[in-house]
């Protein structure tokens, strides 16, 4: 096994930095993980681990509602991790759900009672993502060279299949099986037969067939299994000598076996399998064994190296200028040949709204001004499809499309960003959404409305000469040098319909030139 905890290897993009203290936290649908590490002469050494099974999974009815018991006993792990991290800078932190927050319909709630627990936002992530975190996690445990891997995570919920090179995953994706759910809907009463596990390895096998010949066409070095359901197998077919260091082909069938024979969970009692694992422990046996044999695989080794290793090395990127989400944005404008000259000069005026305003509105966080950035960027990027209703096309695509570093209440944000920038203000979808703080989201629009009307007419030679921004209790007032406005009438019609459209919203929307010296609000 490759084991990570008492160093993990620093990658070589990233330049060395001061020593600081990190901490990620892996809300599973098994289990929740906290990982504390301090990053230090190039290696992240760990400082603290804490794992509890809450089997947030199986507290899902079926409506997939989160039961109130569940949440309970999710909270209650989340106060004794929040004490140890509740001390750490924020920017130090991630907090990330996976499957089965992505599927509770009441999992707003939860994540909102787990922020205010965590005094941490909590990030809902995609499959997707979540198997590139993996990926990231799993390859800084690795020896750095050239092959190509494949790496296997069964979670409670779902299971990630990653092939890449290095640090860099070339294929990813994220099935609807896990321990937990498998577990559930092939052993409900406890019985393991011949078969329930033929059923259920049967089950997964379908789940698998669109993604094989993807994957075997490619092809692989090496198979590498990650997190609690591999590493337990790993430990129990090494303690009962049918493999050591790998799991074979042979071993899995071994151990299958084995646990027909034994013929229900509460009677199984293995060498290496935890009391805790044991209920769920046969439906990631079938899983693995499907995986085995649709892609052909005779030994898998392991690494205990997972998503919460991906976290902080993806938390360290951010925070060392290798941010995923900045390249993600860059992709994004390319393949949809969104205008620069355009979007530069939006961003650039937007910006320098928002250092004016930040003080007295709060909008200090830098999450926020990298938000406006993202969403000046990319808010033309519906015109690829059409330009009518172009900024409904935009944010259904960031709504909607694989965002790698972003989670989904980021993309949720930089889409009604998107959606708000121009013609009528959503105002329901404002004032309904369910993101914590909508009235930094609202002063953001503000901001990103006003820099697209200055540059509504294209032409960076007549850039818009803002002289002042003045930032108002409820709102802004802006200040153009000389006669400007006087000189671009169709700007000033188009600000004073801001100013209309935001006033009914109790936002306050002034500007004049400054030979006029007064408010113009009402122009037009």
């Amino acid at each position: 096994m490759i084991d990570p905890e008492q160093a993990l290897e620093h990658s070589p993009d990233l330049d060395p930095a001061p020593s600081a203290t990190i901490a990620a936290l892996d809300l599973g649908s098994n289990s929740f993980h906290m990982i504390v590490a301090r990053y230090a002469n190039n290696r992240l050494m760990v400082l603290d681990r804490l794992k509890d099974m809450v089997r947030l999974a199986a507290g899902l009815d079926q409506d997939n509602r989160l039961s109130p018991e569940v949440m309970e006993r999710a909270l209650e792990s989340l106060a004794r991790m929040g004490q140890r991290v509740r001390e750490l800078p924020e920017a130090n932190v991630r907090v990330v759900g996976t499957n089965t927050l992505r599927k509770a319909r009441n999992g707003a709630e939860f994540v909102e009672r787990a922020s205010a627990m965590l005094g941490r936002e909590v990030e809902v992530i995609s499959g997707r993502e979540e198997a590139r975190l993996i990926y990231l996690g799993v390859s800084h445990s690795l020896e750095d060279n050239t092959d190509r891997r494949l790496v296997v995570d069964i979670g409670g919920g779902s299971t990630e299949l990653i092939l890449g090179r290095q640090f860099q995953p070339e294929t990813m994706d994220s099935l609807y099986m896990g321990c937990v759910s498998m577990s559930a809907e092939f052993f409900p009463s406890g019985r393991i037969t011949a078969a329930a596990m033929k059923t259920a390895e049967l089950a997964a096998r379908q789940e698998l067939e669109p993604i094989v010949a993807r994957y075997r066409n490619r092809g692989w070095d090496s198979a590498i299994g990650a997190s609690g359901t591999i590493l337990t197998i790993q430990d129990v077919v090494a303690a009962q000598g049918w493999s050591t260091e790998t799991i074979t082909a042979d071993a899995l069938k071994r151990l299958q076996a084995q646990l027909v024979d034994t013929g229900q969970i509460d009677r199984l009692s293995l060498p290496g399998l935890p009391n805790q694992r044991t209920p769920v422990f046969p439906g990631g046996v079938a899983i693995l064994a499907a995986i085995f044999k649709e892609l052909g695989i005779l030994q898998m080794q392991t690494s205990s190296g997972a998503l919460r290793e991906g976290l902080l090395w993806d938390l360290l990127g951010r925070q060392q200028q290798f941010d995923i989400r900045e390249q993600t944005v860059a992709d994004l404008m390319a393949r949809y040949h969104v205008d620069q000259e355009q979007a530069l000069p939006v961003r650039t005026t937007a910006l320098r709204l928002l250092e004016a305003v930040a003080e007295a509105w709060q909008l200090n966080d830098p999450e926020l001004a990298q938000l406006l950035r993202w969403a000046a960027q990319l808010h033309e990027i519906g015109m690829d499809i059409a330009y009518a209703q172009y900024h409904k096309h935009g944010s259904y695509l960031l709504q909607n499309l694989e965002m790698p570093g972003f989670s989904r209440t980021e993309q949720q944000k930089l889409a009604l960003l998107v959606r708000a920038h121009r013609r009528k203000l959503p105002r329901s979808e404002l004032a309904a959404t369910p993101i914590d703080k909508p009235e930094e989201l609202i002063r953001l629009t503000l901001l990103l409305r006003c820099a697209v009307v200055m540059h509504r007419a294209r032409n960076q030679a007549q850039a818009p000469p803002l002289e002042s921004i003045e930032a108002l209790a409820t709102g802004v007032h802006l200040t153009f040098a000389g006669s400007w406005l006087q000189q671009h009438p169709l700007t000033r019609l188009d600000l004073a319909e801001e100013a209309r459209a935001w006033a009914d919203l109790g936002v306050g929307l002034t500007f004049a030139d400054a030979e006029q010296g007064q408010s113009d609000a009402a122009a037009g």
